[in-house]
Order: C-alpha cells, then sequence, then structure tokens
C-alpha cells in the first residue's frame, strides 16, 4: 500500500538544490511512498493572536500533516542550523495548544548543500527540534549528502551508481520505519 508522506522543503530558493533532492527521493520512492510537498513559504510569521481566525495557509498545513502517513524534513544548513521557514511551521502544526498535528507521525530528516558535511548540523537541530514536538523521529541511517549536480538528471533520476544505491538504502529505511511506527 502507498503512504503518504508531507514533505516540508526549507529552501524557497526557485532553483533549490533541497528541492532538486526532494525530487530525487520521490523518483527513488515510486509505488511506495507519494510525496505532498508542504507550501512553507506562504505561512505568516507565528502569531498566536491569528488563531481567532486562522489564515488558510496554516489550516491547510495542519490538514496535509493530519492526513499523511509520516513526515520528511529536507532542509539546507543556514549559519549551521536549519532555516526560520522550517521553523515557523513547526510552530504552527504544534496550536492550537492540545491540537499538535506533528504528534506520532513517524518522521525522517535529511537535507543537502555544497559543502562537505551535507547540511548535517541542521539535520540533528532539526531532527531534535521534531522529536520534542512529538515526532517518531527515524535516526538511522543518516543522510548527510554533499551536493553533486553531475549526480542528478533535471528529471530527479539519479545517474550516479553510488549515490543511487546509497539514496535508495535511505528511502528503504524509511519506507520501513513508517510501517513499523505509522
Amino acid at each position: 500500500m502507498v503512504k503518504s508522506v508531507a514533505v516540508m522543503v526549507g529552501s524557497l530558493r526557485k532553483d533549490s538544490l533541497n528541492h532538486k533532492l526532494m525530487k530525487a527521493l520521490q523518483k527513488l520512492a515510486e509505488g511506495r511512498l507519494q510525496f505532498h510537498l508542504l507550501h512553507i513559504g506562504d505561512l505568516p510569521h507565528y502569531n498566536d493572536d491569528l488563531w481567532a481566525d486562522p489564515p488558510e495557509s496554516v489550516l491547510r498545513l495542519k490538514d496535509r500533516i493530519e492526513h499523511s502517513d509520516a513526515v520528511l524534513a529536507i532542509t539546507p544548513e543556514y549559519n549551521r542550523s536549519y532555516p526560520g521557514v522550517i521553523k515557523n511551521a513547526i510552530d504552527w502544526a504544534t496550536r492550537p495548544y492540545g491540537q499538535n498535528s506533528w504528534k506520532g507521525k513517524p518522521a525522517a530528516v535529511t537535507g543537502t548543500s555544497p559543502g562537505v558535511i551535507g547540511a548535517a548540523l541542521a539535520q540533528a537541530r532539526l531532527k531534535n527540534d521534531l522529536v520534542y514536538v512529538g515526532t517518531v523521529m527515524m535516526s538511522m541511517p543518516e543522510a548527510y549528502i554533499q551536493w553533486h549536480a553531475e549526480a542528478y538528471a533535471a528529471d530527479g533520476s539519479v545517474t550516479d551508481e553510488k549515490t543511487a544505491k546509497f539514496l535508495q538504502a535511505y528511502v528503504d529505511a524509511f519506507v520501513d520505519w513508517i510501517e513499523k511506527h505509522g
């Protein structure tokens, strides 16, 4: 049975490397996982006063998370952490009090950057915060991916055999994680 995954990509840039990574993972997961991109760029800054008349973007975010079998966060690394747009989405989905959309969702975190450590520090911080809000975090395997454009085709296919094997193992582990904890 195909599992639904709410995917949060932390880069809003048109030519985002992390969005390209999402496409590659999506292609490797075909037939087993169906990705649904969370549109976190249109969320207003968190403000508790807005719950009197919640923005449509917030309601859409919460609904997508709640109607997904799992969550996948794909983050770049900005100044040794993950982007504020992700933190904002985390905060919105935990509210209002008692209506935490993240609670109990199997989750995984990955990310890419041109740097050698492949967004490792951002991923570590994000994993910690997602565990705190109640996701059931996949701790292994970790996927700190140094971006090499030549390893990917425009359609999201992974053209480098070593990269494809690594990413396929990550996707397989995530599918297993969802099956065990969903």
